[in-house]
This record gives structure tokens, C-alpha cells and sequence, in this order.
């Protein structure tokens, strides 16, 4: 059995996730807390394997909670959002990079169109995440003690002028996008095209919180428009993003690819098919094996890959799988990442 802990004001709410994950008969639910000092007094005696947590909560809020539990008792967080409030979207994200693995929309009444996906987004994101086994999150002024600046990356590229840049993610991505974004200069010469998993509803509001914690302008794409150095274009829900032969963003409607619309296979692909070797493929944490052979695809094409190392990754099925078959020329933390990016396009 899984054991769900969650974290919730409404008592309205409680009882109706409570009743949506007590239904699936992997799932039990050991305990709600009203707010986040009583999760945080809960999580030892419960013992739960993880928490769904609301994020506008009196007393202590998600992201606060989230912060304490990853650099205490660190098990795996799921955000369960239903507020598109700009500050608590803000604040759901701010959990994310704290350490929370996911965020779902909190389903909607019985009657609801949307209520069967979003119900079933939700049992089916507790039973992934469950089985993640989660490091701690040390405090960030102790962070930022501990770690050393980023190390120079002195690589051997053989690869033409590069053009652009495709990045490809899914669970731990957002954090360890923030962190690339961040490290990375201003005045990138090059724009970036990404494709990030992620739950219907939330890109927009992601998108909008990483340009404004990074300063990298940051930008939902749109179809037919030419991607700008030194901007990052992100596919939104429900579409494949493309290169175009043209140079300008394709948005389309093709079949799921891995199951997945948008795929990072399918951009990746549009990129060798378009740039070759004027382009550098990047693939980061998240489950499955989305883009793992079109990353080898662009390597073949003589573009340079890169795919995130096991020790930084929250999930390490995309990028492990790119590994096992040779399609990354690099295996690199996040910070050697940014560097090596911005090394690429200066050369």
C-alpha cells in the first residue's frame, strides 16, 4: 500500500481527495493535516510514503512546508494546485525548486468534464512518484556555502557554428531548468527551444515564473515566429514544437509520440532534420525514454548532445537511457550544463 498524507485546509477538499485516492486499492491515506506546522508534527508518527500538498494554507504554507520536509525528513511532495492565483502558482513553483516532484490540478467536482482525467492525473502521479526514493535539500544558505562555483568545462567540440539549442524534460525539470537558465549569460547569441512534461494548465504560469527567477526571457511558443537569441521558447499543452525549415516554430497536431504530445522526440528530430550539426540537443531528469533515440539521431548528425549525470537527476530514465546508447557526447551536472552551453555558442 501507498501511504498519502494530505496536506489541505479545506475540509471540503480533504474529503474529496481523500475519496479520490482511497479508491484506487494501492492507495491509503494515513492522515490530513489542516496546515503546514501540523504535517510537519504528523510526518513522524505517520510515516506516510508521500505528501499531496496545497499550497495557500494558513500558518505555515506549501512552500514552506515542502522547504522544511526536504531539509528534514525528505520523502516525495506532490503540489495539488487549484488556484491559478498568480501568487500561489508563484509559490507552487518556489516547491518545486524546493524539492516537491510534481504539480497536478486538484480535480473538479463529479460533474465536471474535466473530473475523470484530472482524477486519474492524480492517482496516477502518487502511484509514480511514490516509488522515487528523494535526497535532502540542505538549507540554502548552507548551499550556497558548501558548493563550489562551477567548474570551466574544457571541451573538445568538434561541432560547426551552433544555432540553436534544444532542451528536453520532464520530472525534476523545472528546477533544474531554473538552474540552467540562471547560470546562463544574458546575451546568449543562440535562441533555445524546450519541451517540458508537464500537467495540463500549469506551462503558462511556469513559464512566467522562470523568466522572472532567472531573468531569462522565457516564452510560451507560438506558431510561424522566429525564435530570438537569447529567448527561450517553451511547447505549450497539447502541441509538438518544431523547427521549421525556415527557421520559424512549428506548432502541431501529429499523433503523440511516446505518448506524449509535445514530445522532446519530435523536436529533437526537427532539429537534426533542420540545424544538424549547427545545434546542441540536451536532455535532462524524467521518466521513460522520450528523446533518448533522437538524441542519438542528432549526435549522428554531428550536433553536440548532452545528457544530465544520474547524481543531479531526480529521475534518471531519459537521460540514462540516452547514455546506455551512446546518443550523449556529454554527461554533465546542471551548472557544467549552462557552462558548456554557453562555451558552444561563444566559440
Amino acid at each position: 500500500m501507498i501511504r498519502v498524507l494530505i496536506v489541505e485546509d479545506s475540509r471540503v477538499e480533504q474529503e474529496w481527495l481523500s475519496h479520490i485516492l482511497s479508491s484506487d486499492p494501492q492507495i491509503t491515506v494515513v492522515g490530513i493535516a489542516n496546515h503546514g506546522e501540523e504535517a510537519l508534527s504528523l510526518m513522524e508518527r505517520l510515516k506516510p510514503d508521500i505528501v499531496t500538498m496545497d499550497i495557500h494554507m494558513p500558518k505555515l504554507n506549501g512552500f514552506d512546508t515542502t522547504r522544511q520536509i526536504m531539509e528534514s525528513n525528505p520523502l516525495p511532495i506532490i503540489i495539488v494546485s487549484g488556484s491559478y492565483n498568480a501568487n500561489d502558482v508563484h509559490k507552487s513553483f518556489d516547491a518545486m525548486e524546493a524539492g516537491a516532484l510534481a504539480i497536478v490540478r486538484k480535480p473538479p467536482g463529479l460533474g465536471h468534464p474535466d473530473y475523470p482525467n484530472d482524477a486519474a492525473e492524480l492517482i496516477k502521479t502518487v502511484k509514480m512518484m511514490s516509488e522515487i526514493k528523494v535526497v535532502r535539500r540542505w538549507p540554502k544558505l548552507r548551499t550556497e556555502a558548501q558548493v563550489p562555483p562551477p567548474r570551466t568545462v574544457a571541451a573538445k567540440v568538434t561541432s560547426d557554428k551552433i544555432r540553436v539549442v534544444a532542451i528536453g524534460a520532464s520530472t525534476g525539470g523545472p528546477a533544474v531548468i531554473q538552474e540552467i537558465f540562471s547560470a546562463l549569460p544574458k546575451d546568449l547569441s543562440v535562441p533555445i527551444l524546450v519541451v517540458q512534461h508537464m500537467a495540463l494548465g500549469f506551462m503558462e504560469n511556469f513559464v512566467k515564473w522562470l523568466a522572472s527567477t532567472t531573468g531569462f526571457p522565457s516564452h510560451i511558443a507560438i506558431n510561424g515566429e522566429y525564435p530570438a537569441p537569447g529567448h527561450a521558447y517553451f511547447a505549450p499543452d497539447g502541441l509538438h514544437m518544431l523547427a521549421g525549415r525556415d527557421d520559424r516554430i512549428v506548432l502541431s497536431t501529429e499523433a503523440p509520440e511516446n505518448g506524449l504530445r509535445p514530445s522532446v522526440a519530435r523536436l529533437f528530430r526537427s532539429v537534426a532534420e533542420t540545424f544538424g550539426s549547427n545545434s546542441a540537443g540536451v536532455l535532462l531528469t524524467g521518466m521513460g525514454r522520450d528523446g533518448a533515440d533522437d538524441l542519438k539521431l542528432l549526435r549522428s548528425q554531428g550536433a553536440v548532445t548532452v545528457a544530465q549525470d544520474e547524481e543531479s537527476s531526480i529521475i534518471f530514465g531519459m537521460p540514462g537511457e540516452a547514455i546506455k546508447i551512446g546518443a550523449a557526447s556529454f554527461i554533465l551536472p546542471p551548472e557544467r550544463i549552462a557552462a558548456l552551453i554557453a562555451q558552444l555558442v561563444d566559440k
